[in-house]
């Protein structure tokens, strides 16, 4: 987008009037305010007709790219069918099998609308099982935007995230720097019969694309079952993504609870709760609240099931592995060659992209705190000019519909991106 046209300037006038900050959601607060036409496959075209290659995805979701024919099918083929019953339905059924069949660590679920409502399912289920009032969570992990859970880290020190939150409603969060052993052996030493869960990112990706160090998640999980404390995965971003069965199958470690959403339904709002049988007993008698109307409606459940479809077929993970490294490696050689100091790190289908003259990998979120973010976000508009979809805080997403014709393109205008930035 190189400049607003009448369409675009009317439209945003007309959602500036209609829509609070012209959005549905504070994420899209940007400039360039983009206002989207359509999307097919890892493309997206905005109201003027630009195009745009996409590594955004909708905030991750798309992991399929938009508009998967199979998945599209079915999805119009549930529709016909009747969306919200009030009542268990066959395709509910089926897709909570395959969900778990994925999971086999997992013995039962409860889908959702959104991961942030699952988490506070999560939380509510692990201090009715334990007693405790205390969950112990992470500077820079996202888990939802409920005044409980939402914070700001400032350094150690951890404030409400937004205006309005009632500031006591988040006394019971203890907060800690993820990725440090000893500060997670010191929490639990000092607090851990008082901690009713942990809850964190097993993979970092909202901030950082950080993966955990070696031995640290084993760690975490060693000491949760020592301490009787539930361990909360959100598998938000990283589940049905960085492998088939998330986080825990890449990194090979099993949470008590998890988190799951966005890649799950292909792009379609529906999110689950998935673990351990005996953590929901109580919520399988109705004695622990957990409810919503559209939970498990018959659009997002074929969602589901299509989802799977693809992605049980593990050649999906092995043509995103290709694409993302490939993506990496072009950037790289790109980067090296203009003596650019932006470093990449993560994944293949999941990496981010900073300012950084250092050599060695961010590992801890203190270090995301002192990363030059605003420089990165005015290269990402540089980016947005040159017809790549990109979000300002740095995060990539590859998708099955990206090749390796895309990447080429994408170096080119990665490239055009490059003429102008700031080298200082």
């Amino acid at each position: 987008m190189n400049g607003a046209t009448t369409i675009q300037q009317d439209l945003q006038e007309r959602a500036m009037r209609a829509l609070a900050g012209g959005v549905s959601s504070n994420t899209r607060l940007l400039n360039p305010h983009l206002i989207v036409e359509r999307a097919s496959g890892c493309r997206l075209w905005d109201v003027d007709g630009t195009e745009y290659l996409d590594y955004l995805l909708g905030q991750g979701p798309n992991f399929l790219g938009y508009g998967p024919p199979r998945v599209v099918e079915k999805i119009v083929a549930a529709q016909h069918d009747g969306i919200i019953y009030a009542a268990t339905h066959r395709r509910e059924i089926e897709a909570a099998e395959r969900v778990l069949s994925v999971l086999p660590w997992a013995d039962q679920l409860r889908f959702g609308s959104s991961s942030s409502e699952m988490i506070q399912a999560a939380m509510r289920m692990a201090r009715n099982a334990t007693g405790r009032r205390n969950v112990l969570r992470f500077h820079g992990h996202y888990h939802g935007w409920f005044d409980n859970i939402q914070i700001r880290s400032d350094g150690d020190r951890v404030m409400p995230g937004s205006l309005g939150q009632v500031p006591d409603a988040l006394d019971p969060m203890l907060t800690i720097e993820w990725n440090d052993a000893e500060a997670f052996t010191a929490a639990l030493r000092d607090h851990g019969d008082t901690v009713a869960a942990v809850v964190m990112e097993p993979m970092m990706l909202n901030a950082g694309a950080i993966v955990p160090a070696d031995g640290y998640l084993e760690h975490v999980r060693e000491l949760c079952t020592r301490h009787g404390i539930v361990l909360i995965f959100d598998e938000t971003i990283s589940g049905f993504r960085v492998a088939l069965g998330g986080a825990a199958e890449r990194f090979g470690v099993t949470p008590d609870l998890a988190v799951y959403g966005k890649a799950m339904a292909a792009g379609w709002p529906c999110a689950a709760l998935v673990g351990r049988g005996e953590l929901f007993a109580d919520v399988a008698v109705g004695a622990l609240t957990h409810a919503g109307t559209f939970n498990g409606n018959t659009i997002a459940t074929a969602a589901v099931l299509a989802s799977l479809d693809e992605l049980e077929d593990r050649s999906v993970y092995r043509h995103v592995e290709s694409v993302g490294s490939a993506l990496v490696d072009g950037l790289t050689e790109l980067l090296t060659h203009h003596d650019v100091p932006i470093r990449l790190q993560g994944l293949p289908m999941a990496f981010h992209a900073r300012f950084d003259t250092g050599t060695e990998p961010v590992t801890r979120y203190a270090q995301v705190q002192a990363l030059d973010a605003e420089r990165y976000g005015r290269f990402a508009t540089k980016l947005i000019a040159a017809g790549i979809w990109v979000a300002y805080r740095g995060i990539w997403y590859v998708s099955a519909a990206h090749t390796l014709d895309d990447v080429d393109e994408t170096v080119k205008r990665f490239d055009t991106a490059l003429t102008d930035v700031e080298y200082d």
